[in-house]
């Protein structure tokens, strides 16, 4: 191939709606504006490396079926979500353990979700009450009919799981009704 010609292919790109005049004469032209907006199809793809920085043990003691909590150890105000630093003082937290278990405090069924939860949909994800702590914990909450929700679930017991093959993401502990 030349040098000067880039190579073409016609992978990856599935078009919609090209609609073109065959004569580009004044009327033509002015029509232009009036046309409709080509939507292309793609797949996209991005390796994206991130750290967990100062939130890694939670992470950690996900993947190894334990619950991490953070706690400002002077004022005792504890975290469900991690937090190198306390929010008011700005102080160093500590992790504490606790049992992954808790209660209802509120829920949302997802009809959509990203690229990864899409075969999932609906799903229920919950704001779970953890006993001693401060904050709600954000969890998914399994073992019910997101077409049957009721404000029942709310006060709910439930008890957290842990994926045996951890992702190393928020999603390797959820919920489920202990009952």
């Amino acid at each position: 191939m030349s040098q000067h010609k880039m190579e073409e292919s016609f992978g990856g790109y599935v078009l919609h709606t090209v609609p073109f005049p065959q004569e580009l004469d004044e009327a033509a032209l002015a029509s232009l504006k009036g046309m409709s907006p080509i939507l292309i199809e793609q797949p996209y793809s991005v390796t994206y490396l991130h750290s967990y920085g100062q939130d890694s043990p939670f992470f950690a003691g996900l993947s190894n079926g334990r619950f991490l909590v953070s706690r400002e150890p002077e004022t005792g105000y504890t975290y469900g979500t991690p937090r190198g630093h306390d929010m008011a003082t700005g102080r160093e937290t500590e992790w504490v353990e606790i049992p992954a278990e808790g209660t209802v405090h509120g829920f949302t069924v997802c009809h959509f979700g990203s690229e990864e939860f899409l075969p999932e949909c609906p799903f229920v994800l919950a704001q779970i009450q953890l006993p001693g702590v401060d904050t709600l914990f954000m969890a998914r909450l399994i073992g019910v009919n997101p077409e049957e929700a009721n404000l029942d679930w709310i006060g709910m017991p439930v008890k957290g799981r842990f994926r045996r093959l951890s992702k190393f993401k928020p999603t390797d502990v959820y919920f489920y009704p202990a009952a």
